[in-house]
This record gives C-alpha cells, structure tokens and sequence, in this order.
C-alpha cells in the first residue's frame, strides 16, 4: 500500500469513527430531552417523540440507535409504571430487530429478557411481545425460538412463581438442571407429597419427546438428588422414579424389547396420569423406531397439547413454524 493510499485510509477512518461519536452524541442529547419531558409527567408527548423519532432513524438506515433509543425508552416509561407507552416501544424493539435483519446476539437476548420481566405478567401485550420475541429470535436454527431466550423467560417466570409457563420455556431451552431446580420449588409449594415423582416424570417425558435426551437425564438427576422428599436412589422408593431411571436407560441402550417389557411391567405407575402412555407412545417412535398409531387415543384438548408439545422437530423443510410462541399449559 503506498503512503498516500495509506493515508486516504486513515482519514475514511477517522471520519466513520467521528461520525460513529457524532450519532452517539446526538443520541444522548435527545435522550436527555425525553427523559426531561417524562421526568416532568408529559408522558403523551414523550412517547410521541420517540414514535417520531424512531420512524426517523429507520428511514435513516440507522437501526442500531433506533433500537438503543427504543430499549431506554422502555426502561424509562417502566420505571414510571407507565405500561402501556413502555409496551409499545418495547414491540418497536423488536420491529427495529426484524427491519434490520439483526443477527441473534446475547446482550440483545438479555434486552429482551429484561423487558419481558418488567411488563405486567397479565398484560395481553406480554404475550404479544414473548411470541414475537421468539419468532425472531429462531434465525433459522429452531422454530419454536432461541433456547437461551427461552431459558432467560423461563427464569423470570419462575421467580414470578409462574411454574407452568416456566415449564414450558425451560424444554425449549438447554437448562436442564435449572428446570429441576424450578421443578423442586413447584413441587415443595404447590404439590402433594405423594406427587412428588410425578412433577419429574411429566418433564423427562417431555423433554425425551423433543428429542432432548441428554437434558431428560440432566432434569432427573438434579431432580433426585435435591428434592427434601426422595431418597438417594437408585433405586427408588417410589416406583415411578424407577421406571423414568431404568426408561432413561433403555433409552441409552436402543432395544425395542426392553422398552416394551418395561413400559408393561410398570403400567399401575403409568396409569397415575393418562398423558404419561401418550408420551411413551411418542417416544417409541423417536427412539425405538416404533411405528405411530394409525389412530391415537386422545383427539380434543390432549391431542393438541401433544402436538404443540412434540411438533416442534416435525415440520418438514419450507413449513413454517407455529407464529403463537406463547406459553402452553401442560398440566
């Protein structure tokens, strides 16, 4: 490279790096102009404002700033409980994520996370925002969402003590031993004694129909091991939790005959919860290479939450996902 074009480099430099702090600045000096508008109770025109200007910087290219000033808006308007304006530029987050085509990244993961623990847990925006959240955040490697955004709702809905949507989120993610870990509170606060097994038996199950055998195996270790009420096993005291411990193994080990033969011996367990046979049909196919029933036992209500519960690896190349990412009772 010669000195001169050495030099014109260095300048293009400096002028992207000046400009780069130019934006920056005039991002903050706005953002001091708003904060002062809703520090004052103009909580209309400061929304307004940031409507403009938001509309003002996507035209302009500028997504990066759009979304920053969008985000801290948010916060802002939370801060002063207002949720309806914070909500609204929380969704112009995402639009500013989808316009620009932005790639999946943790700290923006983490944005999202924090607005969705801020929104009002019953607030129809909430479920609007979480399943549009999801959506975008599949960028084509899992269709029902990321599994570490699901992981970071799952966490705030467990310290809402929301125990079944946090459920739900921690399948898709890859916390195996938090979902125990949340599994063992929901147990100890809202369960039975004699449930105890049931409240891990349900989630190995699922998580073995998504294919997921390696966070079954995490699930029902934790599980065990850190539940006040189950002995160190195995085996045992419940018969159950032998069942999903010797299930887990024929799982590892692929031979149709030992599946069968425990499936059968332990069916007076099995029979404690009509969904648990469903499961085990589901994964014979996945594991065992079980042909699926021409007809399944359960239609209505049951047949759909085994759908939404396993379809998630089933659509086939150019189907799309299901667009609702919002949390499926499984109970």
């Amino acid at each position: 490279m010669s000195a001169a074009e050495q030099q014109e480099e260095e300048g293009g430099l400096r002028c992207t790096t000046t400009s780069s702090a130019r934006n920056r600045g005039g991002v903050q000096r706005v953002e001091g102009k708003l904060r002062a508008s809703v520090e004052k109770g103009d909580y209309y025109e400061a929304h307004q404002m940031y409507r403009t200007l938001f509309f003002r910087y996507m035209s302009q290219a500028k997504h990066p700033e759009a979304r920053e000033l969008m985000f801290n808006g948010a916060l802002l308007f939370f801060s002063y409980n207002q949720q309806n304006s914070a909500a609204d530029l929380a969704m112009l987050v995402l639009e500013s994520l989808e316009k620009s085509e932005t790639k999946v990244e943790e700290d923006i993961l983490d944005q999202l996370a924090k607005i969705f623990g801020l929104m009002d847990p019953n607030s129809p925006e909430r479920v609007a925002f979480v399943s549009r959240a999801l959506k975008w955040s599949t960028g084509g490697s899992s269709k029902l969402g990321h599994p570490k955004l699901h992981q970071l709702l799952a966490v705030t809905l467990w310290k809402e003590q929301n125990y079944s949507e946090s459920r739900y989120h921690f399948l898709h993610s890859t916390d195996g031993e938090g979902c125990a870990q949340m599994l063992v509170e929901y147990s100890a606060s809202r369960g039975f004694r004699s449930e105890v097994d049931m409240f891990v038996a349900q989630a190995v199950l699922q998580f073995l129909c998504l294919k997921n055998k390696s966070g079954a195996s995490v699930v029902f270790s934790t599980y065990t091991e850190k539940h006040p009420s189950i002995e160190k096993g195995p085996p045992f005291g419940q018969p159950l939790l032998n069942f999903i411990w010797f299930l887990l193994l024929a799982v590892d080990g692929g031979k149709l005959t030992v599946f069968t033969v425990l499936c059968e011996q332990y069916q007076p367990s099995l029979k404690r919860d009509p969904m648990y046979n469903e499961y085990l049909d589901r994964i014979g196919q996945v594991f065992f290479g079980v042909p699926p029933k021409q007809n399944s036992s359960y239609g209505g209500l049951l047949g759909n939450l085994l759908n939404s519960l396993m379809g998630s690896g089933e659509e086939e190349e150019g189907e799309e996902a299901p667009e609702d990412g919002s949390p499926i009772e499984l109970d």
